[in-house]
């Protein structure tokens, strides 16, 4: 049983992850809001959009003209942030002035050909083909002898900074591995070699034990909101079984990450019935550069909506300068999160109206 100060009173919590620090302030959730009030997403798009870049058969942005696909599309992003073929230059001035060139590739992933579907009103099917494409594209690229990092992302929502609602996510793959993952590497590592276990078993166990922060689970994932977390509703999606990549899912495991995905975006829309907007990314064993095999499977969730479809949360003033910060505790969001249910608020409105 958690003790009342975590309840009710500022402290501060541990990530084991990165490493770092989060203080939370439960008390502060009673107090009026006078901040910066979002337009929602509009959820009324066409199942096809003439000028969308990313539907079947249109132009894209480069010029490109899509084909008619009929499930998942990856193509190389006609506007890359990274470039396979660059000249092997680095310098560095007294150690302060450190530069090196990156080579990598930046992919998009079509979700589904229908323009008006979220991940989390495609069927299971649908969402598992999903799987089976980050599976192959994080194998394809992963042959890269160059590549050390594969990220599988999505940034969901006008509000994340998605520039076309169509669904869909990327991959970017890179010559290094990228910081965040890297710290989290190390400290997976360092638990392994320290107490001989998966950090994120232990860790599971615990979360599992107290179920508290647990959100919704099955035979092969479970998903909390960590007790660290930063961002309101934010959720952590771990493997039971400590593997280290999509691609080694098999069938059933495949299957269950689908299920999994679709369960908790689904809560995500119930929240504030809307389309929910969030970032999140998969991080998997790096191709190259797995200490010790320490590489656990699990995807971060970060949601900015703070208490309504139009407050966000942002990082200002002591969370830049200081420390990460949050008022509603990750105990209450979970709650929440569990309360809303798995049958998607646009189908609950449908039913309600034939009764």
């Amino acid at each position: 049983m958690l003790d009342s100060f975590l309840r009710s009173e500022p402290h501060r919590r541990y990530d084991p992850l990165q490493g770092e620090w989060v203080v939370v302030s439960p008390h502060r959730t009673q107090r009026p809001w006078q901040g910066q009030v979002e337009k929602p997403t509009p959820d009324d798009r066409p199942t096809y959009d003439p000028a969308c870049y990313l539907c079947p058969g249109n132009h894209r942005a480069g010029g490109a003209r899509n084909p008619d696909y009929t499930s998942t599309y990856v193509f190389t992003n006609d506007f890359p942030s990274l470039l396979p073929d660059v000249s092997s230059v680095s310098f560095d001035e007294g150690g302060l002035l450190h530069a090196q060139t990156e080579r990598g590739t930046s992919r998009v992933v079509c979700f589904s050909p229908r323009h008006d579907l979220t991940l989390a009103q495609m069927d299971p099917a649908a969402v598992r083909a999903v799987v089976d494409t980050w599976a192959d594209q994080y194998d394809e690229l992963a042959a890269w002898p160059f590549v050390h990092h594969v990220q599988i992302f999505e940034n969901r929502g006008a509000m994340m900074g998605a520039s076309n609602p169509h669904p869909h996510g990327q991959l970017w793959a890179t010559e290094h591995i990228a910081e965040t993952p890297r710290r989290e590497l190390g400290h997976l590592a360092e638990y392994r070699e320290r107490r001989g276990r998966a950090l994120l078993s232990d860790y599971l166990a615990l979360e599992e034990k107290d179920g508290e922060r647990v959100v919704c689970a099955n035979d092969h994932f479970v998903v909390v909101v960590p007790f660290w977390a930063v961002w309101p509703f934010e959720t952590l999606l771990i493997s039971r079984a400590p593997v280290g990549t999509i691609s080694e899912l098999d069938d059933a495991g495949r299957d269950a990450l689908a299920d999994i995905i679709r369960r908790l975006t689904i809560r995500y829309d119930n929240v504030f019935s809307t389309s929910f907007p969030y970032s999140m990314g998969f991080h998997q064993r790096p191709p190259r550069g797995d200490v010790g095999g320490a590489a656990h499977l699990h995807a971060h969730y970060y949601p900015p909506l703070l208490r309504s479809a139009t407050v966000r949360k942002f990082m200002v003033g002591y969370e830049m300068l200081g420390e990460p910060q949050r008022d509603i505790t990750p105990e209450a969001a979970a709650e929440r999160l569990r309360e809303v249910g798995e049958l998607h608020y646009s189908q609950r409105t449908a039913t309600e109206a034939q009764a």
